[in-house]
């Protein structure tokens, strides 16, 4: 297959963008549990809490630099990969992200530097406001990020002007209060307090699996199981949300998450195993629970949810709409001083469309001449592939709901003081934990799959097509800076790996017993009881 400008900078921005993800869920979890647990030690003066969060703040320190390095090539490549879409957007876009750098990164990076440094310059309420300050600024930079990409999927509070060719903002209000943007915030950061709580306990179980640290072990299996298992719960509520928001605002998104090829009576049945065929574009088979869907999507039971059949007739008529707003515009952009009110009239009326005329531009050069097939194929080009994207959001929702389970039997463990029984009787459940902790990174990553892909083929939900935004460049310029990030991200990824690995060997700074001995063998009477570590 041969890869035009526009795949090969689609496949370089989600590679840097999945690979920066990797970073960055830890760093806004890790922030939260390090300000949590230093509370403690203010409150409680146990040194033991010092200990801790000196130690996992070690690992936060070593994520959010390499966080920091791949974050800052992801913005460059607007410009150097998305000329157009920076000059169209540029007026909306940019706010957000220029207050993200100005506000939330600089507020995160002063105070980072204190939080290491300043343990023996600050009194203790000093350090933990700086350490407060740090999870807030790493929380506010994502707020201000996903208020960018809510605004990519929803566009509101911006119309488009003709004699700029740019989006402009109308109301920064809708900008910032965008529902789809809120609900990706809240969903996203929660996401992220998960990998942290995951990471926590799955290195937690680590050490109790060979006697080392039980002390900073066990308090850190409990704060981390009860913070996973109340942001796992969240994580599901606030995930229904963005599919209702789905449903009011990228209905075609929905459609391709569920394979539903034909609207179906309210309420809509779910589809819980299929295999969508796009040539024959239909299911082979699907597993079905009636209603499911319906209730989840609609929240209601006359609510119906259009298929991808119906939304592509539905994307004909917009396309059709479309070339005459683009008709209108090249006639106004001909001469703009000399535009009759009319001609205006013709395109505001029809301007809501226009982002659907530029889908036929691959098909020809003049979309008031399109024929019906090169309509049709347009109107086909708006479903991304079902296959990826029906299991992708599966594979995200499984694990949802096994972090659900694991953190609630760790939460009843360590709250009813019972977690020298996992190291006794329940080492299968520490080694799980252990084996767990990508599964986060995955589900992360599934994600914002879902999120991205499934806003196919527009860079700008129904405004702009991905192929339109692309810069001027030649296949060999993106190959070549695309191999190079893929080589300079994965040395990160193995820098920032073995490093994890070294810093979680060498451990806690040793305020007990490094290495306690290995619990017996042999089963533990009923009548015994097992003194506290």
């Amino acid at each position: 297959m041969e890869l035009s400008v526009v795949d090969l900078s689609r496949l370089q921005f989600a590679m840097t963008a999945l690979y920066h993800f990797l970073f960055v869920p830890l760093t806004i979890g890790l922030s939260i549990l390090l300000a949590t647990m230093e509370t403690v030690y203010v409150m409680t003066g146990r040194e033991i809490w010092k200990r801790m969060v000196k130690f996992w703040g070690t690992l936060f320190g070593i994520n959010f630099v390499l966080g920091v390095a791949t974050g800052l090539t992801m913005e460059f490549q607007f410009g150097m990969n998305w000329a157009y879409f920076s000059q169209y957007v540029g007026d909306v876009f940019g706010a957000p992200l220029a207050i993200e750098g100005l506000m939330a990164f600089f507020l995160e990076a002063t105070f980072v530097g204190l939080f290491f440094f300043g343990w023996d310059r600050l009194s203790k309420r000093q350090h933990l406001a700086a350490t407060w300050a740090v999870a807030f600024g790493t929380n506010f930079s994502a707020l201000w990020i996903l208020i960018a990409n809510g605004w990519m999927q929803h566009p509101v509070g911006a119309i488009f002007n003709p004699d700029t060719m740019r989006m402009e903002v109308s109301s920064f209000f809708d900008v910032l209060f965008n529902p789809v943007a809120q609900a990706k915030f809240v969903h996203t950061v929660s996401a992220g307090y998960v990998t942290a709580a995951m990471f926590m306990i799955g290195i937690s179980c680590w050490y109790m699996l060979r006697g080392r640290h039980l002390q900073i072990a066990k308090r850190s299996l409990a704060i981390a199981s009860a913070f996973g298992f109340a942001s796992a719960l969240s994580v599901v509520v606030l995930g229904d949300e963005s599919g209702y928001e789905a449903n009011l605002n990228q209905q075609m998104k929905l459609a391709t998450i569920e394979a539903m090829w034909e609207t179906e009576p309210a309420p809509a049945a779910f589809n819980v195993v299929a295999w969508p065929d796009m040539e024959k574009r239909e299911n082979i088979f699907a597993i079905e629970v009636p209603y499911v869907m319906g209730l989840i999507a609609t929240r209601s039971l006359d609510t119906v949810i259009p298929g991808i059949n119906d939304l592509v007739d539905r994307s004909k008529d917009r396309i059709r709409q479309g070339a005459i707003a683009w008709d209108a515009l090249q006639k106004i952009r001909e001469n703009p001083a000399e535009a009759s009110e009319e001609l205006r009239e013709t395109f505001s009326q029809n301007a809501n469309s226009l982002g659907y005329a530029y889908l036929l531009l691959p098909f020809t050069d003049n979309p008031m001449e399109a024929t019906t097939e090169q309509v049709d194929a347009a109107a086909w080009s708006t479903v991304p592939n079902v296959l990826p994207m029906f299991y992708a959001f599966r594979i995200m929702v499984a694990c949802g709901f096994f972090f659900i389970l694991l953190t609630a039997v760790f939460f009843y463990y360590s709250s009813s003081g019972k977690l020298d029984t996992l190291r006794e009787k329940r080492r299968w459940l520490l080694h799980v934990a252990v084996w767990s902790i990508p599964l986060p990174w995955i589900a992360c990553e599934m994600g914002w799959f879902v999120a991205e892909y499934g806003r196919q083929p527009w860079i700008i939900e129904s405004m702009l097509p991905t192929s339109a935004g692309v810069s001027s460049l030649s296949v060999t310029e993106v190959l070549l800076t695309l191999a190079g990030f893929i080589l300079l991200y994965t040395t990160l990824l193995v820098i920032e790996i073995s490093l994890m690995i070294k810093y979680i060997k060498i451990g806690p700074e040793d305020g007990e017993e490094a290495v306690a001995p290995p619990p017996s063998l042999q089963p533990v009477p009923s009548s015994a009881t097992v003194p506290a570590e």
